[in-house]
């Protein structure tokens, strides 16, 4: 009998892995707790807004609105629709317009830089960027996968992520995005969104939202055959607005050309079939001006999801080589059958081609050049079903120089955890450096060895899942630190086999200097490694890493400890141990490894990197955790804790961290001093109120059935998603049993009528008040040492009311200052930073508590402060 079988599902709440308490796991707010129910249904919202040419989108939709008055039903279908999983040579194509110029669009992965090609770069990961604490380098991160997107011939970079945030530390994907800080996760997006776009490609923003772990992402999941449908991220109005929202909408002011929907529900509703998220918050609070694409096979229907403000559908097909699609035909027979108005599908391909103007794809596109199936230089024309052989793989090198942008912010996030008596840097005239660490070393299969990087053999450059690319090369830290020290005729030994513990013994007592590296893995959950659906299942070190740190510090007392993770790990047994010199935080980054860390351990580059995130001394300190086994046939997940996650948690229950957020040590001190705060002349924020004008239509639609069959000599590709219908019997074409039941058009979304506009909308972001500046705050940073260094002065800002965080960041920047010298530090604090959202007035507000500014080093460690007038 399959244990599937006689599951039993406990009541609707966390069950833990393992089972544990978590102090810090309820927020006193009891709106959170109200709103973050088992089964509480997400409201309504229709009609889908349309475009209105916020901001700087004017022109873009304009043109857009001009090239979609020109184009049949059919084309404009097309454009909304993928051809299917493996269809076309991109992870994601849509139907093409040939008669007008419009060549099919191709969405591409991944986070990290090009999926599924060669001669690419492999950039760190976002945790990585997060933890430099540098706008700039962000940009530039940015910029560099865009160009080689740009490049490939991809339209459309699936990145970047803030979903997940990181609410929990074990959340397989985290890595893909920035810290579970709404704020620095917001600018990163920005600063990412800015660079990938100015090259010409169209960022897409995920994973909207409340996708915060991989277990139960997708029904079915092995072993749990009696669940009926996807999580559900159950999340009240405040903590959507406070946190998870807070990137999403720096993205969309940033100016993101699109938005992909999640694979889980929120309160019960599908999240690319959400009408409230879609329509409500998307597209009328925050004026989204792109389109919302859904993550492949996201979608669950066909007309919900049109009504509910879903813009583009991938793959195409409903399911991965299913032969069938909730859209393509279905779209054409429903805009013909009078259920979709021809203004919502004017809308959406009005979306799609305002992003491609808005980043010039117009002007600045490439043919497709690889494929996303096959290396080889030839092969099939769809890869699925075969077809003509063709060039299929040019093998284009877009690479450029990126490799230093890989190496500077690679030695840039690396946080210095520890440096006791100033073991680091190291001069490379040690007598015997030894290495140590399954992490330091190559893959034997190499780097590129693992499908979708499904393994944790070698040093970790990069986590695991769709968020990949294949390597060029990787520089592991153990050969760049043996050429470091055969340039200066030293000795160097290294030993990557973890178990090989006699051998490890004797090198480890012989050594002037250990190096031990570890690591931590995690990814998507379509692939296992050790039982980790994804999602990791615990906190410690992997391939015997802690019994690895362990067996040398016993042996070697000037051991360091280099870590490379997707997160945090439990390292406070290593925090007090007198033989354990230095630890480093180095993440995951990318094809430059070894050089970068080479750089900080030798001295070459002054740390200066902070945690993006909190460590602890135990898992149940962060008063969060994932749902490893389900609990419903839909599995309820309450974010109880609201706004309470990472250092908000700790902070609030006075718990003291391993390491707190914001923390980073440097190779020179800092100090802190002359806190000025300065009160700008702001006007009064005004709620935004009026109509919309009338959802318009472009070009005309042709109701002849008969135009839509497949005309008599179309060459058809087997499984490939097409506009067209098999008969003019729109039911028999339809091929669904309940086609014309009653029930499927939501109240108001046909209406085309003019619409309210919210208070709390109005502009890119929301209402353009929110971006007044209010406070101007400056403090002076000192460099006291003797050496050049990095530092990132941060402020915090506690927004007095009983249900609120101690403290919230507001504010960083990250500054290199000579020794003895001093920069200022300013940031200016916008309306939105000081407010707080309001639930009954559905909008932000500025409460009566006194609000007080931190700045300091990090989030426990800010020694002036002065309240706000």
């Amino acid at each position: 009998m399959s244990i599937t079988t006689v599951i039993m599902f406990p009541e609707p709440s966390v069950v833990s892995y393992p089972s544990a308490t978590y102090p810090n796991a309820t927020s006193p707010n009891p709106i959170t707790i109200a709103g973050s129910v088992s089964f509480q249904l997400s409201p309504p919202s229709y009609p889908a807004p349309w475009v209105s040419g916020l901001g700087d989108w004017g022109a873009s939709i304009a043109k857009a609105q001009a090239l979609v008055a020109q184009m049949t039903l059919a084309e404009k279908v097309n454009l909304t629709t993928g051809v299917g999983w493996e269809g076309e040579r991109c992870v994601g194509q849509t139907g093409s317009v040939p008669r007008l110029g419009i060549r099919s669009l191709c969405l591409q992965d991944s986070p990290v830089g090009v999926r599924f090609t060669d001669f690419n770069t492999v950039f760190p990961a976002g945790v990585n960027v997060a933890a430099t604490f540098d706008r700039g380098r962000a940009y530039a991160r940015g910029q560099g996968m865009g160009a080689e997107h740009a490049g490939k011939g991809s339209d459309v970079q699936l990145g970047p992520v803030s979903g997940p945030l990181g609410r929990a530390p074990e959340g397989g994907r985290n890595w893909e995005g920035f810290s579970p800080d709404p704020v620095l996760s917001g600018v990163m997006m920005a600063m990412s969104v800015q660079g990938i776009q100015s090259e010409g490609v169209i960022a897409c923003s995920k994973h909207y939202i409340g996708y915060e772990q991989e277990h139960f992402r997708n029904i079915p999941q092995a072993g749990f055959d009696n669940l009926t449908d996807s999580y559900s991220s159950n999340i009240d109005d405040v903590t959507l607005h406070e946190l998870y929202l807070w990137p999403f909408a720096d993205a969309i002011r940033a100016g993101t050309g699109s938005v992909m929907c999640s694979y889980n529900q929120v309160n019960n509703s599908y999240a690319c079939e959400n009408s409230y998220l879609l329509n409500h918050i998307l597209k009328n609070e925050l004026g989204f001006q792109g389109f919302v694409v859904s993550d492949w096979a996201g979608q669950h229907n066909g007309i919900g999801s049109v009504f509910a403000g879903l813009d583009m559908t991938m793959p195409g097909d409903a399911a991965f080589d299913s032969d069938t699609s909730f859209w393509g035909p279905n779209l054409t027979i429903a805009v013909l059958n009078g259920t979709v108005p021809q203004w919502r599908v004017d809308d959406a391909v009005t979306r799609i081609l305002a992003a491609w103007y808005y980043v010039g794809r117009d002007t600045k596109q490439v043919p497709i050049n690889f494929d996303s199936w096959s290396l080889a230089t030839y092969g099939y024309e769809h890869p699925l079903v075969g077809g003509d052989m063709i060039l299929i793989n040019e093998h284009v090198d877009v690479r450029d120089d990126h490799a230093a942008i890989v190496r500077d912010i690679g030695s840039a996030s690396t946080v210095l955890l520890k440096n006791t008596n100033s073991a680091l840097p190291l001069t490379g005239h040690e007598k015997l450096t030894a290495v140590f660490g399954n992490d330091a070393g190559d893959n034997p299969n190499g780097p590129n060895g693992c499908s979708d990087r499904g393994c944790d053999n070698g040093t970790l450059g990069m986590a695991w899942g769709s968020g990949v690319a294949n390597f060029p090369y990787l520089v592991t830290p153990e050969t760049a630190i043996q050429n470091e020290i055969v340039a200066n005729g030293g000795s160097f030994e290294s030993i990557t086999d973890n178990f090989a513990f006699s051998q490890i013994d004797s090198l480890a007592m012989r050594a002037t200097v250990a190096i031990v590296f570890v690591n931590a893995d995690a990814g998507e959950e379509f692939i296992v490694i050790d039982g980790n659906v994804g999602d990791r299942n615990n906190l410690t070190l992997w391939q015997g890493g802690d019994n690895l740190i362990a067996n040398v510090s016993a042996l070697c007392n000037n051991t360091i400890v280099v870590v490379h993770s997707v997160g945090p790990v439990l390292l406070a047994d290593y925090a007090s141990n007198p033989n354990i010199t230095a630890i480093l935080w180095a993440g995951i980054p990318g094809q430059e490894s070894g050089n970068s860390i080479a750089d900080v351990l030798y001295g070459r580059v002054n740390p200066g990197a902070k945690l993006p995130f909190t460590l602890t001394v135990s898992r149940e300190d962060y008063g969060t955790d994932l749902l490893y086994l389900p609990n419903a046939a839909v599995p309820q997940i309450d974010f109880t804790e609201g706004v309470f996650i990472d250092y908000r948690a700790l902070d609030r229950g006075k718990v003291d961290p391993l390491y707190e957020f914001g923390f980073g040590l440097s190779y020179t001190t800092f100090s802190y001093s002359n806190l000025t705060v300065v009160k700008q002349n702001a006007g009064a924020y005004v709620p935004t109120s009026g109509m919309t004008s009338a959802a318009p239509t472009f070009g005309t639609i042709d109701n002849n059935t008969a135009d839509y069959l497949f005309p008599s000599d179309f060459p058809r590709v087997p499984y490939y998603i097409y506009p067209y219908i098999n008969t003019t019997d729109l039911k028999a074409a339809s091929q669904d049993p309940s086609y014309g039941v009653p029930g499927y058009v939501p109240a108001n979304a046909q209406s085309s009528s003019p619409q309210p506009l919210l208070a709390a909308g109005g502009g890119l972001g929301g209402n353009p008040g929110l971006y007044d500046i209010l406070y101007t705050v400056t403090a002076t940073v000192t460099n006291n040492g003797t050496v050049a260094g990095d530092e990132v002065p941060q402020l915090y800002l506690s927004l007095g009311g009983p249900y609120d965080p101690p403290v919230v960041l507001r504010g960083f920047e990250r500054y290199s200052i000579q020794p003895g010298m001093s920069t200022t530090f300013t940031v200016e604090l916008t309306r939105r930073d000081v407010s707080n959202w309001d639930t009954a007035s559905q909008n932000w507000i500025i409460s009566n508590y006194t609000k007080t500014v931190y700045v300091g080093s990090s989030s426990r460690k800010t020694p002036l402060s002065a309240t706000l007038s």
